[in-house]
């Protein structure tokens, strides 16, 4: 297993949404062709047929806890990363 399925696991499992590295949050929406634009500290993600868009801060060096959630929300609505990309 991948180091980066192991943070999409980490991730959609919930038990741990305040314990997400910030880094790996943005990698993970990244390998998830996502793109990236960076304002200050925040980092808004967009994707071609996804109406949501994804504003995300860290604190410290961990992602906030209610945005790892939005991120799972997204992830399990559109079924990313589950091979039909």
């Amino acid at each position: 297993m991948s180091r980066i399925d192991k943070i999409r696991d980490k991730i959609l499992f919930g038990l741990s949404d305040t314990n997400i590295d910030f880094e790996d949050l943005c990698h993970l929406l990244i390998i998830l062709e996502f793109s990236e634009r960076i304002k200050g500290s925040h980092h808004v993600f967009t994707k071609a047929g996804i109406d949501e868009i994804i504003n995300i801060q860290p604190i410290g060096s961990k992602a906030k806890a209610y945005q790892v959630k939005q991120v799972r929300n997204l992830i399990l609505k559109y079924k990313l990363g589950a091979g039909n990309e």
